[in-house]
């Protein structure tokens, strides 16, 4: 991609954190650093990957995803609103009683999202069956499903993979969000799912390790995703949890919660002086 197309995504990635901060901050609750290390992959998902209308979100030919970590809704919730597929300022109603933007995708209330998440192992089952489903009627779509690393210690995830697989799911993408945090703490110190790669390896999927923050990188994974024949793909992306907020980087504690005044302060501060940096303000 052009330096010009590269920056235009990093403003668009900056955007999608603010809207993170702004809805758990208004929410006073939420999932903000999963949403966070993820921030770049929505953003690219949504602006350049996914074939999707935001005029026409049910479209039968659009592209699929599938939030299988649904707690980090905020983070897809940013990157639909900044899509088109419903007013920015929306993210401020996250959680609010009355509103359609609740902790977790509903397929029957967002527009954009394919498929209701939150108890983790699901999101990926549902998306297997989404490819599956396409195959089996010869159509073209692909389909696309975000999980956490942590998330990978459920059982469900290996069987809907061995599925996945004997299959030839080729029309799937898998992507892990390695951040190696999860609520309790470090991956490795809860039940440490490493060798991630080897582990997919072993599955039968084609497996690509990416640093989650780097568009060029994330561009030529999706690029080689879509060579490949006979099996499904799989992107593994390291990446920071709580990644542009200096005191969530790396901070298991910000899995689950949200910003009070003063954090809220420094962590929007910080953005938007990102974002002006790469806007050249």
């Amino acid at each position: 991609m052009t330096e010009l197309e590269k920056r235009e995504l990093q403003i668009m990635a900056c955007k999608v954190r603010i809207g993170i901060i702004d809805s758990t901050n208004a929410a006073k609750c939420g999932h903000p650093g999963g949403s966070l290390s993820a921030a770049e992959m929505f953003t690219y998902l949504y602006q350049k990957e996914l074939n999707v209308d935001p005029k026409n979100p049910k479209w039968a030919d659009r592209d699929r995803f599938v939030l299988s970590k649904g707690h980090t809704a905020p983070g897809l919730y940013s990157a639909l609103a900044y899509k088109g597929f419903f007013p920015v300022e929306d993210l401020l109603t996250l959680r609010k009683i009355d509103s359609y933007l609740q902790g977790h995708p509903n397929m029957a209330m967002v527009p954009g999202v394919d498929m209701s998440t939150g108890s983790l192992g699901q999101g990926i089952s549902s998306a297997v069956g989404m490819a599956l489903g396409l195959k089996l009627q010869g159509k073209s779509p692909r389909v696309y499903t975000l999980l956490g690393d942590g998330e990978i210690q459920e059982g469900q995830v290996w069987e809907a993979c061995m599925s996945a697989s004997h299959y030839k799911l080729d029309n799937l993408c898998i992507i892990v969000d390695n951040n190696s945090l999860q609520i309790d703490g470090n991956i490795r110190d809860v039940m440490s799912p490493y060798p991630i790669v080897d582990k997919l390896q072993a599955f039968g999927f084609h497996t690509i390790a990416i640093d989650g923050h780097d568009f060029d990188a994330i561009e030529a994974a999706f690029a080689e995703a879509k060579t490949v024949k006979g099996q499904p793909t799989a992107i593994v992306m390291k990446t920071i949890k709580g990644k542009d907020v200096s005191f969530m980087e790396n901070e298991a504690g910000w899995h689950g919660k949200s910003t009070n005044p003063a954090e809220y302060e420094i962590a929007i501060t910080e953005l938007k002086a990102k974002l002006n940096e790469l806007e050249g303000k």
